[in-house]
């Protein structure tokens, strides 16, 4: 793939940092956005501003037309009916919509709720709160040393009392995609719903919601070149319309009474209040603009840069890489440690030489109590990143441990 018509898209990459040329190497925590992105949310909001579905006025029209035309692209980019696809500030809140709308109303005590130690806080917390709501028990998944999931795991932990199994379908630490399809015929066989978090898969991999077959899906869209604001529920219908709604006001009813509501149909039964039209409509651009490369042309980049970076790291003696180190077990971040230099001083390092690494829990401390660290470094790609930004950085790392006074 030639790089600099990429690069060229992305006009941040263009301001310098620290006085070095940017290497941005944090896109596990959010990524960029092209110009058609730019341009998409700043002519939504210079031209066609208004309320959807509230305005029967021409201006009210085109905004509810907008809206809707996202909702199309969000269905099309996941294979999605468009009445499945909710709206929502980003995946935290479109897991906590599953857990509180779905959870709370179906799970009960002696239910178990199968979720992997290395969850996100996003797709762990609201399930703490679900089992101490209902009386219902987490058991966890835990990874073998490659970062996976295995068959042996899933079927010693999966039992008939298993009603709901809530994963990421790629992990925000080690990278390792999980068993999607072997976990969903566990569930079927059990009767259990299957919750997946795409955050960290679907700016690297098609998801493809009916061919996965799992319940519900939720992702974020800030993490693939879209706005910060925006997220997406998938639901498969049937089930989003037994659920009671998440949150209650405008927009989301059919009728109110002094006393009484009855609800809309979905999804806009969970779509409380004024919608976030200009970040649907950068949605929708990204959605358009991840296309437009092709996921085969995706994946070959994002698999030399990722081949490059554990070349690297596995070529200096002084880091440990978790997870596996083969390129083809990872979609788009690694995480590591230098020795006896704290994580903190490693990204804050890196930052003077212009490279922007994440440092920490990751918001997974489970995950880092498993593994016996309080905390990493977490480098993480995306398809405006390059073979010099890879070079640049294993560079500087190899100076990071003689600038903290070790000789090597």
């Amino acid at each position: 793939m030639n790089m600099k018509p990429i690069r060229d898209q992305f006009p941040i990459l263009s301001v310098p940092e620290n006085g070095k040329r940017l290497i941005y190497l944090d896109n596990a925590a959010t990524s960029f956005k092209p110009l058609s992105v730019l341009e998409a949310v700043d002519n939504y909001y210079r031209m066609d501003n208004a309320n959807p579905h509230r305005g029967v006025y021409t201006l009210g029209v085109r905004s509810t037309d907008i809206h809707e035309n996202a909702r199309l692209s969000a269905a099309r980019f996941v294979n999605a009916g468009p009445e499945e696809i909710i709206f929502t500030q980003n995946a935290t809140e479109a897991l906590n919509l599953i857990a509180y709308s779905y959870g709370m109303e179906f799970l009960k005590e002696g239910d178990e709720i199968l979720i992997s130690v290395a969850e996100h806080h996003s797709n762990l917390v609201p399930w703490q709160r679900v089992a101490k709501h209902t009386g219902s028990k987490l058991v966890y998944l835990y990874p073998g040393p490659d970062g996976r999931i295995t068959e042996e795991e899933l079927d010693q932990k999966i039992s008939s009392a298993t009603r709901l199994i809530a994963i990421a379908h790629v992990s925000n630490v080690l990278g390792s995609e999980a068993p999607v399809k072997s976990i969903v015929e566990h569930a079927r066989l059990c009767g259990a719903a299957v919750v997946l978090d795409c955050a960290q898969s679907v700016s690297h991999m098609p998801v493809d919601v009916k061919e996965l077959g799992v319940d519900f899906a939720a992702f974020s869209g800030h993490k693939m070149y879209a706005p910060m604001g925006i997220g997406v529920l998938y639901g498969k219908k049937e089930l989003l319309e037994k659920m009671p709604p998440f949150l209650s006001g405008g927009d989301m009813i059919a009728s109110v009474h002094e006393q009484t509501a009855t609800y809309a149909e979905v999804p806009r039964r969970f779509e409380a209040g004024t919608r976030n039209v200009g970040g649907e409509a950068g949605l929708a651009a990204a959605m358009e603009y991840i296309t437009s490369i092709g996921w085969e042309a995706i994946r070959d980049h994002e698999r030399a840069l990722m081949d490059q970076m554990l070349n690297g790291l596995n070529a200096l003696p002084y880091v440990t890489v978790y997870g596996s180190t083969d390129s083809r077990d990872r979609f788009g971040v690694i995480s590591f440690n230098v020795d006896g230099v704290h994580p903190h001083d490693t990204a804050t390092i890196l930052d003077s030489e212009g490279i922007a690494v994440r440092a920490g829990h990751h918001c997974a401390q489970p995950l880092m109590d498993y593994l016996g660290i309080g905390s990493c470094v977490r480098a993480s790609i995306a398809i405006y990143n390059t073979e010099e930004d890879i070079s640049v950085f294993l560079n500087s790392l190899e100076q990071v441990r003689r600038w903290m006074g070790y000789g090597a």
